[in-house]
């Protein structure tokens, strides 16, 4: 009988054993769409071996825990007021037990659930005119996902291109860019060529195009913010991208991210290298290779359901040669760029009840440019050197009560600017070495409120305040108005806004020996001042059948409208004001459903004009023409479409086509031949850890000339055709 009892004994804890490793905890977290925990959702586990289905509540962090789960796998549904269900597929291993993520949407228009904003989006009024960028359009598109590549902007967005390896948007190149809802500040124009972040790290890429919240000033032509991987998306997931190509390109990355219940991580180190770099001037390629690196870190943490930590950290550092026509290379003249860039942004965010919230965010940006002439240059020898340090903060606050979405709040930076410009004499020895270092701060207060006065009808208030101090002493005060109404039924909506904008000028100087170098050329040099906008916008936003089309129709009247331009034929660049600019258009975008369940559409079209009007008031003082007179970067008509196909056996293909009516030639009034160019991308997923990809930019290796603006080498032909090959492994660990 102690035999049989013992037998049996023996085979209840085996079974039990066995039992216990056959079993695992199903472990997660759910959030809301800025990734602050959801508690009260309601999680349900469904499958063969959930029989009746398991139901468990998120806690006040949002996080639940299901015991002894079988092995196999499940569904879970995930539900929560105000948001949209979520079904997602697990398998449940005894050997992991991973930490699941679940993030809800929002539930559709018409909900009456109300989510305070996100610190890593931008602050966005019913009149904003937006564009917004996935990360699977950004790695499938050609040339998308490349290191010194816009096309990402340039492909979703109308009238933004690139000419003189500079981005122009809306007419201008003063641009505004964003990690994570951190400003990137820089008041410096002309002085940087390289990128500021790798796009392969970017989750999302929001852009406006007008109609901004009073808490952002400076550079009135278009808003970028980079929506960076928070880790919370990944389930301890590493990636290894490596690329390769013609000009013997290779652009390769290492990312890795993952999470606990709480705590998110994600981190990348990259470089890339080419033959091609910047613009060349003829259309052959000499002296034009490039090379770069860089990194990037985030660090999220929710210490509690009511408040969220995080930290950015991003470093580049890049290296251009100046391009050569024949005649400079034989001459033996080897002219380089190098460039840095580094930042650190957090933000704290605090919820208080009653639908307030805090944001806190401070921020250091470091930004050099060093432009040096090669040993063989005659009859000088530059080293123009350019080191800018910024160190600020913003705190805003934001309530919601009623009809009413209020913010409030202070932005404070300062600028310090070491610059070193040096002359060597060849042949010969140094003539000049003039070190020089400047202040700046700007202190800024806004106010606004988004005020629904109906159903069908929201208002936006907002007025901000500026006081600057460098060079010069400024203070501006601009009002900002729009309103957005939805017409019933139709569900069109139409908005329009009327804003004034100021933007800090650079904190450039020519004194002393610099000065006089400039005179010798004919130029002079007196402060520049802030350039001072009035812009207004009226749209359209009609969605028929999900598909969706915007027209927006915006003008914008510039006082000291900033520029650049080159002392002789130095390579010296030198920011400039003339009295005014003009700049007027017509966007258009067009953006598909999901069509014969394979293919997805989106289409950008510009119709626009810019106009300076004389003389030259400020900065680089030079001979400009009196009254009207066409910018260099003026192209009437720009279109581009991406056609994004999925394919059987788990294919995908992206044809994309860009048209531009040609720039200014010269000082016109004649514009360069239209142009048009074809790029095309195709990948194959194997599986959920390998992806492969052929691409080719420019595929029909169009030539012809972009410009004749004097920016790094005066006219610049259109890049060569571009083709390479990109493997993407991705791993658990």
């Amino acid at each position: 009988m102690k035999t049989l009892f013992a037998t049996i004994a023996v085979f209840g804890l085996l079974a039990a054993t066995a039992l216990a490793a056959s079993s695992s905890t199903v472990r997660g977290v759910v959030h809301d769409p800025q990734h602050r925990p959801l508690p009260g959702a309601r999680v349900v586990l469904n499958g063969p071996n959930a029989n009746p289905p398991r139901t468990v509540t998120t806690d006040d962090n949002g996080e639940f825990v299901m015991n002894d789960v079988p092995e196999g796998s499940y569904t879970v549904d995930v539900s929560a007021p105000g948001f949209q269900t979520l079904e997602q597929r697990i398998v449940v291993t005894a050997a992991r037990n991973p930490v699941l993520h679940f993030p809800l949407d929002l539930a559709p228009v018409g909900s009456s659930v109300e989510v305070s904003g996100a610190a890593d989006r931008l602050a966005t009024q019913s009149s904003t005119v937006q564009t917004q960028v996935t990360p699977q359009e950004i790695a499938r598109t050609p040339g998308a996902d490349q290191t010194n590549s816009l096309a990402m902007i340039t492909d979703f967005t109308p009238g933004a291109s690139m000419v003189h390896d500079m981005l122009h948007m809306r007419g201008g190149h003063q641009v505004n860019w964003f990690f994570d809802g951190v400003p990137v500040v820089n008041t410096n124009i002309a002085a940087n060529v390289a990128p500021l972040i790798n796009p392969k790290n970017v989750a999302e890429l929001e852009v406006e195009r007008g109609g901004y919240s009073s808490e952002y000033g400076d550079r009135t032509y278009g808003f970028f913010n980079v929506v960076t991987p928070s880790g919370f998306e990944r389930n301890n997931l590493a990636e290894l991208i490596v690329s390769g190509g013609s000009q013997y390109s290779t652009d390769d990355q290492f990312n890795i991210g993952g999470h606990t219940e709480r705590f998110a991580y994600y981190a990348s180190a990259d470089g890339n290298r080419s033959n091609l770099g910047l613009g060349t001037p003829v259309s052959q390629l000499i002296h034009d290779q490039e090379s770069g690196a860089g990194g990037f870190l985030s660090l999220l943490y929710n210490p509690s359901a009511k408040d969220q930590l995080r930290w950015i950290v991003s470093d580049r550092e890049d290296h251009y040669q100046i391009p050569n026509t024949q005649d400079a290379q034989a001459a033996g003249i080897r002219d380089v760029d190098r460039e840095q860039d580094a930042m650190i942004g957090f933000h704290w965010t605090h919820s208080f009840a009653g639908g307030v919230l805090f944001t806190f965010a401070p921020y250091y940006h470091f930004n050099a440019a060093q432009y040096l002439g090669g040993p063989q240059d005659t009859p000088f020898i530059l080293n123009d050197n350019i080191r800018s340090t910024y160190i600020g903060g913003r705190s805003v606050l934001q309530v919601q009560k009623g009809r009413h979405n209020a913010r409030m709040g202070a932005e404070v930076w300062g600028q310090r600017d070491n610059t070193l410009f040096a002359l060597t004499a060849n042949p010969g020895g140094a003539v000049l070495r003039q070190p020089e270092t400047n202040w700046a701060n700007s202190d800024a207060l806004f106010v606004e409120d988004q005020y629904r006065a109906f159903s069908w009808l929201t208002f936006d208030l907002g007025l901000r305040f500026t006081h600057y101090t460098g060079l010069i002493t400024e203070n501006a005060t601009d009002p900002r108005l729009g309103a957005a109404i939805r017409i019933p039924r139709l569900r069109w909506i139409l908005h329009g806004y009327y804003a004034y904008y100021y933007q800090p000028p650079p904190l450039d100087s020519l004194a002393g020996p610099a000065l006089q170098f400039a005179q010798t050329q004919g130029y002079g040099f007196i402060p520049l001042a802030g350039e001072r906008d009035i812009q207004h916008d009226f749209g359209l936003t009609i969605p028929v059948r999900a598909w969706s089309l915007d027209i927006d129709s915006f003008h914008t009247s510039a006082r000291n409208f900033l520029d650049h331009d080159v002392i002789g034929n130095s390579g010296i660049f030198i920011p400039l004001t003339d009295l005014a600019a003009i700049i007027s258009g017509t966007e258009v975008t067009v953006r598909s459903p999901r069509l014969f369940n394979m293919a997805e559409l989106r289409i950008a079209y510009s119709n626009q004009i810019a106009q300076g009007i004389g003389p030259v008031t400020g900065g680089l003082l030079e001979f400009a023409p009196q009254g009207n007179f066409l910018l260099d970067h003026d192209q009437r008509n720009t279109l581009v479409s991406v056609l994004s196909l999925t394919l059987p056996g788990h294919m995908w293909a992206t044809p994309a086509y860009q048209f531009g009516s040609g720039f200014l030639n010269g000082n016109g009034p004649a514009h360069l031949p239209p142009h048009s160019t074809f790029d095309l991308s195709v990948g194959k997923d194997f599986g959920e850890n390998f992806t492969v990809s052929a691409n080719a930019v420019n595929l029909g290796n169009a030539r012809y000339l972009l410009d004749t603006s004097n920016t790094f080498g005066g006219t610049h032909f259109i890049n060569p055709r571009q083709i390479y090959g990109e493997l993407r492994y991705r791993f658990h660990f």
